[in-house]
């Protein structure tokens, strides 16, 4: 199946991300680093997480949104 996507999809899906990422970024509740920080391999990962899980909640929400009106 993840062969089928189209790079029309690939584009959309990622509009879509792009749309949702200032949301998302608010829900994750990250703060910002300092300046010249870097952070290491656990620090970056514990990150994705949750971001990917603020992303999930914020699609989940604008769907909701869009069929609820709610």
């Amino acid at each position: 199946m993840a062969d089928d996507v189209t790079p029309e999809l690939k584009q959309q899906r990622m509009k879509e991300f792009m749309s949702l990422l200032p949301l998302t970024l608010n829900l994750a509740g990250l703060p910002h680093s300092a300046p010249g920080t870097i952070f290491n391999d656990g620090q970056m990962e514990s990150r994705v997480i949750s971001i990917r899980n603020a992303y999930k909640l914020a699609y989940k929400l604008v769907r909701e949104v869009g069929e609820s009106g709610v």
